[in-house]
C-alpha cells in the first residue's frame, strides 16, 4: 500500500528496508507461534543484533552507530508492523540502556554499552512498583551505602525483559527525607547476589515479551554502579522516558498500518451480496478513517522524533503528544479492523485478533495516555505564562 512520502535520506531508507526485510522474513511468519507459546523470541532478537539494530541507539564512542531518535522510530515502526510483542523485546533493551546513555559516567558507558550495542547483553529498565506506576515519585525500593557497596531491597513489578536481560537499570530511594530528589539510579547485573526474577507474567497481549517481577533482598552491588550523582535518579528517569516514548508511538503506527493493510486486503476479497465488501460505502468510510488516522499519527511521530533530535532539552511535550496520538490510533484502528473482518476477526486464525490484544498495552506502558495528557497540559501551562 502506498504511503505518504516523508523524503527519507538514503541511510534512513536503508534502516527501513532492512527492518522490513527481517519483519517480513522472520517476524510475520512466526508471530502467531510466539503468541501461542509465549516463548521469548530469542532467534529474532539475535537476528536484529547481527543486523546492528542494537547498535542503532548506542553512541559511536561506545561501539554503536549513534543513530537518532528518528532512526530508531523508523526501525521500530517496521518491526511493530510485524509484532508488537517481538518489537517490545527489542525496544526494552534501548529503554534499559538509556539511563546509562543519558546519565552514566564514561566508565559505566564503556563497561556496558559496547556489549549492548553488539547484542551480547540485553538490558531492562526497572521503575514500576505495585504502588508506584505512573507515580514514579512513590517508589519504595531502597538502596543503602554500606562501605564500598550499595545494598538494595524491594521489588519491581511488570518489568519488560525480566529474566531475559543481563543488566537492569534500577531506581531506588537513597535518601527518604528528600522525596523524589532522594532517588538514585543503579546498574544491577543479573547474577548479582540477592537479585532474582519472579515467574513470567501471563498477559493479554505482547505475550512473547518477557514481563516479570524483580526481587531485591539485600542485593549488593559495587559502589561505582550508581548512574550519575546520588539524588539524580528521578531526573534520569524523566529524560529516559522522554527519549523512549516516540518508540512506543512508532510501534502504534506500525500496528495500525498492519491492521489497515490486513483490512483492505480482506475487504477486497470478502464477498457479500455478490460484491466485495470494500465496494460498500460503510466499509469504505471505515477504511478511509483508518488510513487517515494512521497517516496523521505517523506524521506526528516523525516530526516529534525530528524535533527531539534537534532540541534534546525540549522534548517532553512532543514525546507525550506523539505517544498519545499514535497509541490511541493503534487501538482504534485495531478495533475497527476486527469489525471489518466481522466474525473472522474474532478468530485467532486471523492476525487482527492479536493486533487488538497487543494494541492495548501501548496506551498503558511507559506512562499511561492519561499521564501523557497531564504532561502536555503542564507544558502548555508553562508556555502560556
Amino acid at each position: 500500500m502506498d504511503r505518504v512520502d516523508h523524503f527519507l535520506t538514503e541511510d534512513q531508507q536503508m534502516i527501513v528496508d532492512l527492518a522490513r526485510q527481517i519483519t517480513d522474513e522472520m517476524v510475520i511468519p512466526n508471530r502467531a507461534r510466539y503468541d501461542e507459546t509465549e516463548e521469548y523470541p530469542l532467534d529474532i532478537v539475535e537476528a536484529l543484533a547481527k543486523s546492528d539494530f542494537f547498535a542503532l541507539f548506542v553512541p559511536e564512542e561506545y561501539g554503536g552507530l549513534g543513530g537518532s531518535c528518528y532512526d530508531l522510530v523508523l526501525a521500530l515502526e517496521q518491526i511493530g508492523r510485524g509484532c508488537v510483542g517481538i518489537a517490545t523485546a527489542y525496544a526494552a533493551s534501548a529503554l534499559g540502556a538509556y539511563p546509562i546513555i543519558v546519565g552514566g559516567s564514561h566508565e559505566l558507558k564503556s563497561k556496558y554499552l559496547p556489549d549492548i550495542a553488539s547484542g551480547k547483553k540485553r538490558a531492562a529498565f526497572a521503575l514500576t512498583e505495585s504502588n508506584a506506576g505512573s507515580d514514579a515519585g512513590g517508589i519504595q525500593t531502597t538502596a543503602v551505602l554500606d562501605g564500598d557497596e550499595w545494598v538494595i531491597n524491594g521489588t519491581k513489578q511488570w518489568i519488560t525483559n525480566g529474566g531475559q536481560a543481563h543488566l537492569y537499570t534500577v531506581i531506588a530511594i537513597t535518601d527518604p527525607s528528600r522525596g523524589a530528589r532522594g532517588a538514585s539510579m543503579f546498574v544491577v547485573e543479573a547474577d548479582d547476589p540477592g537479585f532474582s526474577c519472579g515467574p513470567k507474567e501471563k498477559k493479554m497481549g505482547i505475550r512473547c515479551s518477557a514481563t516479570t517481577e524483580l526481587i531485591f533482598r539485600d542485593c549488593r552491588i559495587p559502589k561505582d554502579r550508581i548512574i550519575g550523582r546520588q539524588g539524580t535518579g528521578f531526573i534520569t528517569v524523566m529524560k529516559t522516558l522522554d527519549r523512549s516514548r516516540p518508540g512506543i508511538a512508532s510501534l502504534g503506527v506500525g500496528l495500525a498500518q498492519a491492521a489497515l493493510d490486513e483490512s483492505v486486503t480482506y475487504a477486497k476479497g470478502r464477498y457479500q451480496f455478490g460484491k466485495p465488501i470494500i465496494s460498500f460505502q460503510a466499509v469504505q468510510h471505515m477504511l478511509a478513517d483508518m488510513a487517515i488516522e494512521t497517516e496523521a499519527a505517523r506524521a506526528l511521530v516523525y516530526v516529534s522524533a525530528r524535533h527531539i533530535d534537534a532540541h534534546p532539552k525540549d522534548m517532553s511535550k512532543a514525546s507525550a503528544m506523539c505517544k498519545v496520538k499514535a497509541t490511541d490510533v493503534a487501538m482504534k484502528v485495531a478495533v475497527d479492523a476486527v469489525q471489518v473482518f466481522a466474525g473472522y476477526g474474532f478468530m485467532r486464525e486471523y492476525p487482527v485478533e492479536k493486533m487488538m490484544r497487543d494494541a492495548k498495552i501501548l496506551q498503558i506502558y511507559e506512562g499511561t495516555n492519561q499521564i501523557q495528557r497531564n504532561v502536555v497540559g503542564q507544558e502548555l501551562n508553562k508556555e502560556y505564562t
